[in-house]
């Protein structure tokens, strides 16, 4: 049934049947769909089987004919026969195997080949049908005797063999399994070549021919005629092409456009249908040519869209009607004069028609300002589609560059439309108004507001609307609206621009580390300081830019205040940030930290103060302390205090005269370094230069203190006897060779020449100038000494020595690393050795004399070391290996590097193999395995050493008793805990499971970190013993019975109250549920004392709420909500200002009207009295809306009498007849709906059967029981 037939059934059931006489029929809803049909919505599905009650063999089904439910893979099988076997193709080898997974995988099939006895091959492929084409052309070419055949096709045919894109060839290709090569454009050949097997070749080539075959049946015409006579061969609305197109299916005719000044025309397609078409258009052509005349009128310029019509209508219904075109000028043309064309007898009627077209519409203009042009057009549009919903004919156009508004369309309805318009824009102008302000444009987005907060408060409050241009080349605001209200926000605006040029900014420094502390978290701070100087903006530098500078604006005053806070503000912080640098040895470092961060901890919490380490791996010994100055000191003192316990640290006060600093500091500070270093790292400071202070503190070991003691002494004696400085340069590399080995030479040169010798650090930036100082001609001597030196040092000379082949490799290996350390270490000497393979024993040495001596003798002492090499074992089990690597090797790399020897670990092997058997014993003694020994060769000497050290690094595990209970704190969250124990004592912590229920924690790591590691774990052992104590003493717990009444009083507003409550008493106050048995029970636990006192303050509200005044009110329902406001807005104004609770019901209270106010007994009365007047005011607005609404009725329906219907029901979508339904008792009536109420048995094989296979199983019909 198609959709005009099920429409015309509903309309037919939709007029109701006569009722029997003095049987009342209920009227049926306006608008409830008549019932439909269930057959003729869901027709039933095909059936697999002839059944009882459905159609014989001689009907045919038309859904059987047209549903099949299939699949879209299909399986393809085809064989290959041995006469046509590739020779080089033979199932079995690897090559073929190779070519039948590449093409699975280029075609996404499955493909499974089996071998015949007589040697024919057969695929079986499985996949989407175009992938098992594509896959069985693939096949063929790889293992099937391919065949070439060639065939002429003319050239003009190509094509159509191609077609789009070459996309038809390919689908050929794909279908026969062929390969066909078509000449190409320029190719003048017309012979199309088929290469493939010959089954395929011969199906390429049908295809081929028919497609040929085919195009040999078409034909081209081309026809000129002139171009005026093109729209009667066309037709009114193309209705000529299409009846011609329609006779003679299969061909197409091809116009020009209108706009295309050509007169030629084509049609292609069947050679039959080409000529009939071009036969009629020759027909037309000549009766048009015989009887068209043409006569040419003036139109104004202004009403030519009007005779024209949307798309064109009114022109070719003018030629519908008369069979006279109409010629329009072009649109850029300001010609008035129109041509129309056609027979001269239906000329006079096309005349008046297009009279009529070009005057049935009109145009006008109204004068109103642009202001009132939104007001008109109104929201959404809704006020002019008021004023034209009558005259829908009208079209109203408004400029926006003019005060004029355009009205086009029939002649009446433009009059009533201007008269309407006229008339709103004159009211308009007399109740509203518009003025302009020239505010600059540096003030617009103070104007704006945060988010648009203040022009939006000037909106709201005077009912304008203010307009602030987004361009900033315009300064101009406009108000419009109402007048009071525009000169009541012109006055506003007026004094905001007054206020703002009375505005001063002003910049303030404040360092970018203090900016975060200023502001604060979340913004507390800034926000307590913006609002103590409400008028002022404060802006800090954006994240990320690196700025000190903070901007102050707003009026004059009130920024010098803010900005007097500010200063106050920084200098505060500036005391808290003070900082010192204290230097420690790295070995203290960890008694500094303590057992768990104890001590450090202990420090920070006493003192108030930030305290930084350095990192481990840094080598920097200072220890930076933050906060203010007297805390940092305190601190620093205590730090320091720890180091002295440790080692005998002491500090001494010299006399050194201050005319004599800067010279022992040295330039750069490279002579006091350089005393430092030489006296085992003690620290000397200096007064600073403005002192003027002749002590100088020492601080270190007592030995060293006292050696350094004595050279600033020594220093200061020979300044005041005769202080001389020179500087030497000379290479960086050369200036070991200077000192000496231990520093032999240069202190003979000191202890000769009685002189200084300052050499620079590798810090310094000028690395090769040496400081002398002393008496002018000791200095003078010392130099010439170490020019001497040095000049021998840049002499370069050649030297050779002999080196066995087999200890090449050993200098070479790694990228030369052993020889690149000897040419740093040696002044740069250059080391050359023979090419690999060689069997040259000559070495090659250049660079300055004494240099390559030096590197002479390590080069032999690195082969005589190689000489004496051993390899020892050291039995480690595998499972420990990783420990005494380290991360990263670490460990090992430090053995290596300290002990000079190489290590090699084994390959990972089974733990739980067995060692083999030797000595072809069948059972030897169980030794060593393999997996567990590491080997390490070097010098004797330094093996044993390192085998010691990597002994030292073999973990061991203790157990330690902790209570189960402590297992999951010390654990802590998500791990977090115990993960920070084992990294700071860098152990391994294992925590038995919680089935297990055990005491017992292993620690597992080096024998030197297990005793802190354990005391860490006991100290935290106690910290959870305290806190367990205090938890215990928090547990207190007291009841109070509170009236229920009383609960939200004592809650406070969003918890204010009792949060309070909480914080200052430090317990908790649990309230009853809703629907708990003691709805006024509150419990309250924590400390007993504070407890008590949490309880006393409750009773005290309770006091308080019990003296209060409290009043029912009875309040209609209808006018609760307008009461209370948006989110409460008025209700908590009248409470704020009467001082009292107002309580309203809830939706499901019984008594719906019921208001409770409770506070002072005036301010309750003064209250209800507020709202009895609201009431009274709200309810006139209620009962004249239902009022209104009682005389207005929705839309009515017109039912098949004529007589109007009320929408009483709707019955919505009704089927009837559906297989549901047919289980149930038959209704009454045939029309009515037979049990709405019974949804459909999800589970009921006949209402939803499946889709399965049915050929051996009882057919199952779905649809219409017949």
């Amino acid at each position: 049934m198609d959709q005009s037939q099920l429409q015309q059934q509903q309309e037919e059931e939709a007029v109701p049947a006569a009722a029997p006489e003095g049987v009342s029929e209920p009227t049926p809803a306006a608008d409830a769909p008549a019932p439909v049909s269930y057959n003729d919505l869901f027709p039933a599905l095909p059936d697999s089987g002839i059944e009882a009650g459905g159609p014989t063999p001689g009907q045919t089904n038309p859904w059987a004919q047209r549903m099949r439910v299939g699949t879209s893979s299909v399986t393809q099988v085809f064989h290959v026969p041995t006469e046509e076997r590739k020779s080089d193709s033979k199932f079995g080898e690897d090559s073929s195997y190779t070519r039948c997974g590449d093409i699975m995988q280029k075609t996404g099939t499955n493909i499974e080949v089996s071998t015949g006895r007589d040697g024919s091959l057969t695929f079986m492929i499985s996949g989407k049908q175009e992938q098992v084409l594509r896959a069985k052309r693939h096949i063929l070419e790889n293992f099937q005797t391919q065949a070439t055949q060639s065939i002429t096709i003319p050239k003009e045919h190509h094509r159509f063999i191609l077609g789009r894109g070459g996309q038809r060839l390919r689908d050929l290709e794909t279908q026969t399994a062929t390969k066909i090569q078509v000449p190409g454009q320029a190719d003048p050949s017309d012979k199309i070549t088929v290469a493939g097997i010959k089954e395929g070749i011969e199906k390429a080539i049908h295809e081929l021919q028919m497609i040929s075959d085919e195009q040999s049946k078409q034909a081209y015409e081309k026809l000129e005629v002139p171009k005026k006579y093109h729209p009667f061969i066309c037709g009114a609305h193309n209705e000529n092409i299409t009846r011609m197109q329609n006779e003679n299916p299969g061909i197409r005719i091809n116009m020009p456009p209108l706009s295309v000044m050509k007169d030629e025309l084509t049609i292609t397609g069947e050679k039959e249908g080409v000529m009939r078409a071009k036969q009629q258009i020759l027909a037309i052509y000549e009766e048009m040519q015989r009887t068209c005349t043409c006569v040419s009128v003036e139109v104004v310029k202004a009403q030519h869209k009007y005779l024209i019509g949307p798309r064109g209508n009114n022109i070719a219904e003018i030629l519908q009607k008369t069979g006279v075109f109409v010629e329009m000028p072009p649109t850029d043309s300001t010609s008035d004069t129109i041509t129309l064309r056609g027979p001269q007898d239906k000329l006079g009627q096309a005349l008046t028609m297009v009279y009529d077209k070009a005057n049935s519409v009109v145009m006008t203009e109204v004068n109103a300002p642009v202001w009132c042009h939104k007001y008109i057009i109104g929201k959404k549009g809704a006020d002019i589609k008021a004023i034209t919903s009558d005259i829908p004919k009208v079209h109203v156009e408004f400029d926006t560059s003019s005060s004029k508004v355009k009205i086009e369309g029939p002649k009446e309805d433009v009059e009533k439309a201007r008269e309407r318009i006229a008339a709103r824009a004159k009211e308009l102008e007399d109740s509203m108004c518009v003025e302009e302000l020239d505010i600059p444009t540096k003030y617009h987005k103070h104007i704006i507001g945060k988010a648009g907060a203040n022009i939006n408060r000037i909106k709201a409050e005077h009912g304008v609307y203010v307009s602030i241009p987004e361009n900033e080349a315009s300064t101009i605001v406009k108000i419009e609206g109402p007048k009071e209200g525009v000169l009541g926000a012109k006055a506003e605006l007026l004094d905001m621009k007054n206020k703002m040029e009375n505005e001063k900014e002003r910049d303030i420094i404040i360092e970018s580390r203090f900016h975060r502390q200023i502001i604060g978290t979340k913004g507390e701070n800034i926000t307590q300081i913006r609002q103590q100087f409400d008028q002022v903006q404060i802006v800090f530098p954006r994240q990320g830019e690196k700025s000190d500078v903070v901007k102050i604006r707003g009026p004059k005053d009130m920024v010098d205040q803010s900005y007097k806070h500010l200063q106050k503000l920084v200098k505060g912080l500036m005391e808290s940030g003070y900082q010192e640098r204290v230097s420690i040895y790295k070995q203290h470092h960890k008694f500094i930290i303590g057992k768990g961060g104890v001590n450090i901890r202990k420090i920070r919490d006493e003192t108030n103060t930030r305290i930084d380490l350095p990192d481990e791996s840094s080598e920097s010994s200072e220890i930076v302390i933050t906060g203010r100055k007297e805390d940092v000191l305190a601190a620093r003192d205590r730090i320091q205090k720890i180091q002295n316990e440790l080692d005998n640290i002491i500090q001494k006060d010299i006399n050194v005269p201050s005319k004599f600093h800067n010279s022992i500091i040295g330039p750069g500070g490279r002579l006091i370094q350089s005393i430092m270093e030489e006296c085992g790292g003690v620290q000397i400071k200096f007064p600073s230069a403005d002192s003027k202070s002749d002590k100088v503190t020492i601080r270190g070991p007592k030995d060293d203190v006292e050696k350094a003691e004595g050279i600033l002494t020594e220093l200061a004696n020979e300044k005041t006897l005769n202080g001389h400085t020179a500087e030497v340069r000379a290479k960086h590399e050369h200036h070991r060779f200077l000192i000496g080995k231990n520093g032999s030479k240069i202190e003979a040169l000191r202890t000769g020449t009685g002189t200084r010798i300052v050499f620079p650090s590798e810090s310094d930036k000028d690395c090769e100038i040496i400081t002398i100082m002393g008496k002018k001609e000791d200095v003078q001597r010392a130099k010439e000494q170490l020019e001497k030196l040095i000049k021998d040092l840049d002499q370069t000379v050649m030297a050779e020595m002999s080196v066995d082949p087999k200890h090449h490799r050993h200098f070479v290996s790694r990228r030369a690393e052993v020889l690149r350390e000897i040419k740093a270490q040696f002044g740069g000497v250059d080391v050359s050795f023979p090419r690999s393979g060689s069997d040259s024993h000559t070495v090659s040495l250049k660079g300055a004399k004494e240099c390559v001596e030096a590197a002479k003798q390590r080069i032999q002492e690195i082969v005589d070391g190689l000489e004496s090499q051993v390899t020892i074992e050291v039995e480690i089990p595998q499972k420990h290996h990783g420990t005494v690597m380290g991360a990263r090797g670490m460990h090992v790399q430090k053995i290596t590097q300290n002990h000079q020897v190489q290590i090699k670990f084994p390959d990972r092997a089974d733990p739980n193999a067995l060692p083999p058997a030797q000595n072809g014993s069948e059972e030897s003694e169980a030794g060593p395995r393999r997996c567990d020994l590491i080997r390490v060769t070097g010098p004797e000497a330094a093996c044993l050493a390192a085998r010691d050290a990597l002994l030292a690094l073999v973990p061991i595990t203790i157990e330690v008793e902790v209570p189960f209970d402590y297992h999951r704190f010390i654990i802590g969250q998500k791990g977090k805990g115990v993960r920070d124990m084992m990294r700071n004592f860098d152990v391994n912590i294992s925590i038995p499971p919680a089935e297990e229920l055990s005491n017992v924690i292993r620690i597992t790591g080096t024998p030197d970190k297990l005793d802190d590691a354990r005391e860490g774990l006991l100290q935290r052992v106690k910290e959870l013993d305290a806190e367990k104590a205090d938890r215990e003493l928090r547990s207190f717990t007291l009841t109070m019975r509170v009236n229920p009444d009383y609960h939200p009083k004592i809650i406070g507003r969003k918890g204010a109250v009792i949060s309070k409550i909480r914080l200052d008493h430090e317990v908790n106050v649990q309230f009853p549920q809703k629907d708990s048995e003691e709805p006024d029970l509150i419990t309250i636990t924590g400390y007993e004392e504070k407890a008590h006192a949490a309880e006393a303050a409750i009773r005290q509200i309770v006091g308080d709420l019990e003296s209060q005044s409290r009043e029912e009110l009875r309040i209609d329902p209808r006018v609760h909500a307008r009461i209370i406001g948006g989110r409460g807005k008025n209700i908590r104004a009248i409470m704020n200002e009467f001082q009292v609770d107002v309580r309203f019901p809830r939706y499901d209270d019984p008594e719906p009207d019921l208001v409770v106010i409770t506070g002072a007994e005036d301010a309750v009365f003064e209250c209800a009295e507020r709202l009895r007047n609201l009431e009274e005011e709200y309810m006139q607005d209620v009962v004249e809306r239902e009022e209104m609404n009682a005389h207005v009725r929705g839309p009515r329906d017109t039912g098949y009498n004529g007589e109007s219907t009320e929408r009483t029901d709707r019955a919505g979508f009704v089927v009837s007849g559906a297989p549901w339904q047919q289980q149930q008792a038959a209704a009454a009536g045939a029309r009515q709906p037979a049990a709405r109420s019974m949804a459909p048995n999800m589970a009921s094989a006949e209402e939803f059967p499946s889709f399965g296979d049915t050929a051996n199983r009882t057919p199952v019909v779905w649809g219409p029981r017949r």
